[in-house]
């Protein structure tokens, strides 16, 4: 088998504003500012780019990371890239993250694996879902994602086990199981988080663990581990995949399928179990709260986008706030990020997914969902905290309030608004995320930040009018006393001091 298209030297990495780069120009270049492609893309990516820079350099504490910059980062990971260039062709005897003895698995078209293709009888609704031929990029991108994100269901081939006497890939009547989700998707869909820099390199840097975090966090045994390409799995439960599930490696490349390229689709197979967040173990991305009987993971929801799910992320600032989301990537960096840069975001996103009997899929109100927010590092604080939870807190009560006024609205009129209430709530939330950012930059307590927040208070409040109207028509006299009659009532969030 031929040594072709290595993943270091070919073009296949989206990046925003620049098309398909290569890894070596990933860490030469330091006018890449975003990595490009759908939210599960970038994540799959960044947490490969991750890994490298971990396997490269991982520093032994925030003052040895603080000495490292984001510049010698890049040199430190094309040093390592150089010297495990073997390990990097798509193509050949040691194809990267692929497994050349599961070829006895059955070839599982490309589109099947694609959540947003349409195969089978599924219907297709617009040109995003036809499949397509996948050039060795696309391959190698399809690849990289399945190792944290495939979804559960009978695609896979697990008549094919590889490690003797393992019964993890058999059902109770000795035969081959339905496959699990891979440990960055779960059950509906983990919102993952990082910070993101004015460039990919300073991104690196800023998401770059410590081996003191690590200790810390007391999730993985066997701390940063060995990357992968380092040292393969040969099976699902071997002794190089028993110490690649307690690392930090393997949350970064789970190797959660077994895979094998071939010229119309892959060998595909269940790979490597992973603990879920149920049992404590979770991607340091992802944001779960402990304090209940039951651990509450934060999950991707198209409805909620990300951006309002800032004040979860960080609540860890109030010290007082048990309760709180905690998410290891945010909690570990915000700090050392705050003293080191002027400006910083956090990047939230991830994919919704639905399952039925064990089958996942992407569909009806499923989606892609992201956001972006960025920070100024000498505004953070509790006191700012405080201020950006108030109006947090103040806007939901405004979208509740418009719920209920519209509720209202058909219920004067004996019509079930039980489907238009939501959506109008929904229309608000779109009309305020134009201004969140504005929002964030003005939460501190000085004179002018406090009359910004006043006249956003006023726009705020007059979406919820623009909502109201959209979805409350008062074209009849019925309607007009109804409209009348329901009308929202903002005066009390207009008086408060903001």
């Amino acid at each position: 088998m031929e040594n072709r298209f290595n993943l270091i030297d070919e073009d296949w990495i989206p990046v925003a504003d620049y098309g398909r780069v290569s890894l070596r120009k990933i860490f030469s270049n330091s006018q890449y500012r975003s990595l490009g492609g759908n939210p599960v893309q970038k994540i799959a990516v960044l947490k490969l780019l991750l890994a490298i820079a971990q396997a490269a350099t991982t520093p032994k504490d925030d003052d040895e990371w603080q000495t490292l910059g984001a510049d010698s980062l890049a040199q430190r990971c094309l040093a390592y890239l150089q010297q495990w260039h073997a390990q990097f062709y798509l193509y050949g005897k040691q194809p990267f993250l692929q497994i050349p003895t599961i070829a006895a698995a059955k070839v599982q078209q490309f589109g099947a694996v694609l959540p947003e293709v349409s195969t089978g009888n599924t219907t297709v609704l617009s040109q995003v879902q036809i499949q397509r031929q996948l050039d060795d990029a696309d391959r190698a991108l399809l690849l990289l994602t399945l190792m944290s994100f495939a979804l559960s269901g009978k695609k896979t081939d697990n008549s094919v086990v590889l490690s003797p006497d393992y019964a993890g890939k058999r059902n109770a009547k000795g035969k081959a199981s339905t496959s699990k989700p891979g440990p960055g998707v779960g059950h509906m869909g983990f919102l993952h988080t990082f910070f993101a820099g004015g460039n990919l390199q300073e991104t690196l840097w800023l998401n770059l663990l410590t081996h003191q975090q690590l200790a810390q966090m007391q999730l993985y045994p066997a701390g940063v581990g060995k990357a992968p390409w380092e040292d393969m799995p040969t099976g699902e439960d071997c002794a190089v995949a028993r110490v690649l599930r307690e690392s930090l490696m393997g949350r970064l490349l789970p190797m959660s399928r077994f895979c094998l390229l071939s010229s119309d689709g892959l060998h595909y197979s269940e790979g490597l179990p992973h603990a879920g967040y149920k049992e404590g173990v979770v991607d340091p991305s992802m944001a779960v709260n402990y304090s209940g009987k039951e651990p509450k993971a934060l999950w991707v929801n198209p409805e909620k986008r990300p951006w309002r799910e800032l004040t979860a992320l960080l609540g860890f600032i109030q010290q007082s706030d048990s309760q709180s989301f905690q998410s290891w990537q945010v909690r570990c960096g915000l700090d050392r990020a705050r003293d080191k840069v002027e400006l910083f975001a956090l990047w939230s996103g991830g994919m919704s997914v639905s399952s039925t009997a064990g089958e996942q899929f992407v569909s009806g109100a499923d989606d892609f969902v992201e956001s972006q927010i960025w920070l100024y590092s000498d505004m953070l604080g509790q006191s700012w905290f405080a201020q950006l939870k108030q109006e947090v807190d103040a806007l939901d009560g405004l979208a509740k309030n418009l719920y209920g006024r519209v509720m209202g609205y058909y219920k004067e009129l004996t019509v079930d608004g039980g489907k238009l209430a939501p959506q109008a709530t929904q229309l608000f939330w779109q009309l305020c995320e134009r201004q969140f950012q504005q929002l964030v930059d003005h939460c501190d307590q000085g004179e002018p930040s406090k009359a910004t927040r006043q006249k956003l208070r006023r726009r705020f409040a007059g979406y919820v009018q623009q909502a109201y109207d959209q979805f409350c028509p008062r074209d009849t006299a019925r309607q007009l006393t109804a409209w009348a009659k329901q009308q929202p009532n903002n005066s009390m969030y207009l008086k408060k001091e903001a």
